[in-house]
């Protein structure tokens, strides 16, 4: 169970929901700069996102890049989703469109973790259903637990 005072945010990230959001993808979720979403996209939970893998800090990248644990917390309204995954040395964190989080070991430019214990269709349906609704707003934070 996160603790959310020993959580050390490496990095906070907005998006918005759309009405296509579907969030059925069993082994990846995602979020992307992009400002509109076809039927197909059923991994991405979050457009107009704030920022991109390629727009972490570099002492972000370097701790994910270390390969240890992460913890993301998606909210949305009074919904929280806490997703563990783990960092990989190599992890390219370059891209400037998205952020993809996978449950395989499968890397990309815009692989942000793997190993993750959550894809889009294991995320809390009460916080898909709001971010289906339209413009609800979607946080995203990065971070490891500090013990």
């Amino acid at each position: 169970m996160v603790i959310f005072m020993d959580l050390v945010p490496l990095g906070i990230i907005r998006a918005k929901g759309h009405t296509n959001i579907k969030a059925k993808h069993r082994t990846t979720f995602e979020i992307t700069k992009d400002d509109y979403l076809t039927e197909k996209g059923d991994c991405i939970i979050g457009i107009s996102s704030s920022a991109a893998v390629g727009d972490l800090s570099k002492e972000a990248k370097e701790y994910i890049k270390s390969g240890k644990r992460l913890v993301i917390l998606l909210i949305s309204g009074f919904d929280i989703e806490i997703i563990h995954c783990q960092g990989d040395e190599k992890l390219d964190l370059n891209n400037p469109r998205k952020i993809i989080v996978r449950k395989s070991s499968y890397i990309d430019g815009a692989t942000l973790c793997i190993k993750a214990d959550k894809s889009a269709a294991d995320i809390n349906r009460n916080l898909i259903k709001s971010l289906s609704t339209g413009n609800e707003l979607l946080v995203l934070i990065i971070g490891f637990i500090d013990r």
